[in-house]
């Protein structure tokens, strides 16, 4: 339930508008300190999670992540819950302006059964770790066949006090244009809505797909965490 009101109070109409213009859109405040600590602490203690992946091994920048294993934490959970009820509708809109014929399910339990269906069964939410030096690359987090376009993004720790740099960053690819950068500025406890893959675009003569990749600078110095909430599971 504290989710649930969480969800509903934020600036629904702001944040889509800013979805559909840029790709990306600030939520405002979703955690209190508390419980981003609480949240952060988790990272240490491996029963928590079903695999730890090291960047530096496989190119994909430097730092950490751990992806939870089931059941997950109940305040991951219940905020990925409440947003998916939220953005299916707007996904949906998006597939229509793109020509899909792909139909999310209403509730967050029908799109996971789809997943798990056609084997994309392992939970993707994690919590990502970076040091002074490290970064993370340019990238999607697409897992399969099933692909939620939206995906949540939760900074854990508190800019300038424990950590410098290591702003987020979206790119977006128009066709036959250079591509445009997005920084995004967030506080502890602060989210952000960005594109998975693809996202229609509004043009003079009509919507035309462009294609979005994020990533995060390299933090100067302290160590930053981040929660991050994908709403479609892993094969």
């Amino acid at each position: 339930m504290y989710a649930d009101a969480i969800v509903a109070d934020l600036e629904w109409g702001r944040i889509l508008r800013d979805l559909d213009e840029f790709g990306v859109a600030q939520t405002g405040p979703l955690l209190d300190g508390q419980a981003c600590r609480d949240l952060r602490a988790l990272y240490d203690h491996d029963e928590h999670f079903r695999s730890r992946i090291v960047m530096q091994r496989h190119g994909f920048g430097a730092g950490e992540y751990k992806y939870f294993a089931d059941p997950l934490p109940e305040a991951i959970s219940g905020l990925r819950r409440a947003f998916y009820e939220r953005l299916a509708p707007f996904a949906n809109g998006w597939n229509d302006r793109m020509g899909s014929d792909r139909r999310y399910p209403a509730d967050l339990d029908s799109f996971l059964a789809e997943c798990h269906a056609d084997g994309q069964s392992r939970p993707t939410p994690l919590l990502l770790k970076y040091g002074a030096g490290d970064y993370n690359c340019l990238h999607q987090d697409v897992y399969g066949q099933h692909l939620f376009p939206i995906q949540l993004v939760i900074l854990l720790s508190a800019p300038q006090s424990e950590f410098d740099g290591g702003e987020l960053v979206l790119t977006e690819q128009r066709p036959r244009m250079q591509s445009r950068v997005e920084v995004v500025p967030l506080g502890m406890g602060q989210g952000a809505l960005f594109a998975v893959n693809d996202r229609p675009r509004a043009g003079a003569r009509g919507d035309y797909r462009v294609k979005m990749r994020h990533g995060v600078s390299r933090i100067r110095s302290g160590e930053r965490l981040t929660l991050g909430v994908i709403f479609h599971d892993a094969k």
